[in-house]
């Protein structure tokens, strides 16, 4: 399907809000990319040029100056030092989207192993998720987005919003807000552990370097954590001299509990769509799908908190109330 795209500020597709607030700031850089600022300095930026499979944020710093997410394949991975790890390609830094979705009649070319569009990995047949509109604002970028087969088959369209924040004791935030959209067909989220709101963190602050994995419930490791629902899961650990960290919050508002797609590699992914086939242990024997029919919509809220300290130390439960009242 055509669709028009509204084009404001020369050939660029953005509209602009003239406020802004001190301390928060949201820009474009050009066509392919969204800066956000807190307290005039760089907090994260999000990449969404032609040849980027799906939109990620990269890099988030934190309020010392941290850079907190995997650089590589975005930059050259340093050999013979601590970060040096190129596996998984397609985990940029901080993404949203699902490993398997199913249009119902809709014939797409077909990838071993996936019943619909895989839009997680990137090799072989997978799908792309492509800028249609932007709107931005003084704190926050919304984007319309079409989640495109590996033959530009349209499968769903998006809304999805960023929204940033600066708390106290040195804590940000990202709120992403998304509205998946069945326009054209029915939709089938099919069951895999391959998603969906995820990051990745530096190799040094992976449970495999000297960081630590921390669940809502207080438990460490990936055992304890891996396929869980809880409402966040926490990676901290000492970066460049400073402790700090990184925790994906899923709201309890969501229509679907999260299970937790959470590796001591550096993986940290709430997935609401993964039941009995995904090997979540807290899905053992639940084959209830998440569908959509055409003309449905779902509704679902996650973000980021990044704090200094470890999940005791950075506060992270007063950060999960924060994000739960904005």
């Amino acid at each position: 399907m055509k669709r028009l795209v509204l084009l404001v500020l020369s050939t660029m597709g953005l509209l602009v809000a003239t406020t802004a607030k001190a301390d928060v700031k949201v820009t474009a850089e050009g066509k392919d990319s969204i800066r956000f600022d807190i307290d005039g300095k760089l907090f994260t930026r999000l990449h969404m040029g032609s040849t980027v499979a799906k939109p990620y944020l990269w890099p988030i710093v934190s309020s010392e100056g941290v850079f907190l997410t995997r650089a590589w394949p975005m930059e050259p991975a340093q050999t013979g030092s601590a970060e040096k790890t190129t596996d998984h390609k397609h985990q940029k830094s901080a993404w949203f989207c699902h490993g398997d979705i199913k249009a119902e009649g809709l014939e797409t070319i077909k990838k071993k192993g996936i019943e619909g569009v895989d839009f997680w990995s990137e090799d072989g047949a997978h799908g792309k998720i492509k800028v249609a509109y932007i709107k931005l604002g003084n704190d926050f970028a919304t984007l319309e987005l079409d989640w495109l087969s590996a033959d530009n088959k349209n499968i769903l369209r998006e809304t999805r919003t960023y929204r940033i924040a600066k708390g106290t004791d040195g804590q940000r935030l990202i709120v992403m807000e998304t509205k998946l959209n069945a326009v054209e067909h029915n939709l089938t989220f099919e069951d895999t552990k391959e998603g969906s709101f995820g990051i990745r963190v530096r190799d040094i602050m992976a449970e495999k370097g000297k960081g630590k994995l921390t669940s809502s419930e207080g438990k460490t490791r990936e055992p304890n954590i891996w396929g869980k629902v809880l409402d966040w899961v926490d990676y901290s650990g000492e970066v460049d001299g400073k402790v700090a960290g990184l925790t994906v919050m899923a709201d309890p508002k969501n229509a679907f509990k999260s299970c937790w797609h959470a590796r001591g590699y550096g993986l940290l992914a709430a997935n609401p769509f993964g039941r009995a086939k995904s090997g979540f242990p807290a899905m053992r024997g639940n084959n209830d799908l998440v569908k959509l029919k055409s003309g449905e919509s779902l509704k679902l809220r996650f973000a980021i908190l990044v704090h200094p300290g470890d999940a005791e130390s950075g506060k992270v439960a007063h950060g999960f109330e924060w994000f739960k009242g904005l």
